[in-house]
């Protein structure tokens, strides 16, 4: 008998319709013969609720105490869905991130999956029970609750399907695939059939939020299918795997957005060995991602040096770094929290001249200024203008024709 991982986001569970929706979903599957484990998110917006609550009792709300209030939100949906299932005539039981054996590091509100103990999942599907497992939460190996980050309730499934040796994992949304660009910026944005691994991985990184990053790293690293499709239709959905077909391979194939940019530039630092590991460590320990590295030409010794940060994270990562510029002689620290960043990702762009070029020429002839630019094998991306990154990403699809996608 297959055996599949179905993932439900906060959406699609967002009040008691949704989540019938879903049980009858969930029961046809059974139906056709597979034994499923269904994953959920917290219902609609429940965990930026529960968010606002914390920070209305408290400025500086303990991590613990802050990871075990964020993870009732997918406890309340797992155990709707289980009865809804049951109302239906099915077998269904719900657990917890800790019930199902997700086990996590101490990372609070970013913690990472250890290692996943299936036995209570394979025990309740050998019981005949459809399983309903609470996203986005583990536990540590002292036994406190942590939460996943932002994304987390795929990250969650795609690790249960590892672990299970599933199938199949379907991520169900509120859109029907992966796009070219988001639709809800370029109408003329088309539905990808497939995609693989690494494209997808890229446009996760960088803005594309059908998906999360760390879900797709753990499907591409052991090859475990993934269909992403919506839970209102039953259009066909985009499977993300291993290869594409060999006929997309010479092009871009989507446009990623993310404004979520936030640039801190160190000014008049000294240009000698140990500066950048000095800004940099601290911020690392303290779980602060760093996208974009520029440092200017150095003048008499002395440099600027400019990075991005989660706009989330750029008051956490200035009281970090402003003591230690102080510290170092630096002249001060300048922040830009007004940005956006846009991508263009494809394999096409490995070894092959061009992209680049046309890329900046799209964009200057709608004039949008570019203020850094990172790439990698298969990205390029440039940061800009917050109020320029609807302009960029339609300038964007039009210039590689993604329309002409099929």
């Amino acid at each position: 008998m297959a055996l599949i991982v179905q993932k439900y986001g906060g959406s699609s569970v967002a009040d008691s319709e949704k989540i019938k929706n879903v049980a009858r979903r969930v029961a046809k599957a059974k139906d056709e013969g597979s034994q499923v484990v269904v994953v959920v998110s917290a219902m609609g917006d429940t965990t930026d609720d529960l968010l606002k609550l914390a920070y209305q009792i408290s400025e500086q709300p303990s991590d613990r105490e802050f990871d075990i209030l964020l993870s009732t939100g997918e406890i309340v949906s797992s155990t709707l869905l289980a009865m809804a299932l049951g109302s239906l005539g099915y077998k269904a039981i719900s657990l917890s991130g800790a019930q199902a054996g997700i086990h996590t590091d101490s990372s609070y509100s970013r913690a990472r999956i250890l290692r996943v103990d299936t036995k209570r999942v394979v025990s309740e599907l050998r019981k005949g029970n459809i399983v309903i497992v609470a996203g986005f939460q583990g536990v540590t190996g002292k036994r406190d609750i942590t939460t996943l980050g932002r994304g987390g309730s795929d990250t969650t499934a795609v690790a249960l399907a590892v672990s299970l040796g599933a199938e199949i994992c379907q991520i169900y949304t509120d859109v029907e695939g992966v796009y070219t660009a988001d639709p809800r910026l370029v109408p003329q944005a088309k539905k990808l059939k497939e995609i693989g691994y690494e494209e997808m991985l890229e446009l996760a990184t960088y803005g594309a939020r059908v998906m999360h990053n760390r879900a797709v790293e753990l499907g591409w690293l052991y090859n475990v299918p993934i269909l992403v499709a919506s839970s209102f239709s039953d259009s066909p959905g985009t499977t993300i795997c291993k290869e594409a077909s060999m006929e997309v391979k010479n092009k871009v194939r989507g446009i990623a957005h993310d404004t979520n940019v936030a640039k801190v530039t160190v000014v008049g630092v000294s240009d000698h060995p140990g500066i950048a590991a000095a800004i940099f460590e601290p911020l690392a320990r303290a779980n602060i991602s760093i996208d974009t590295i520029v440092q200017n030409a150095s003048i008499n010794n002395i440099t600027d040096l400019t990075f991005t940060v989660a706009r989330s994270d750029l008051l956490k990562a200035m009281s970090i770094v402003e003591p230690v510029v102080k510290s170092v002689g630096g002249k001060q620290c300048v922040t830009d929290s007004t940005l956006a960043k846009v991508s263009i990702v494809g394999t096409g762009m490995q070894n092959t001249p061009g992209y680049a070029a046309r890329m900046f020429r799209a964009l200057y002839e709608h004039g949008i200024n570019i203020q850094l630019i990172t790439t990698a094998e298969i990205r390029i991306t440039c940061i800009i203008s917050e109020d320029r990154v609807t302009d960029a990403v339609r300038a964007l699809h039009q210039a590689f024709e993604l329309e002409k996608e099929t």
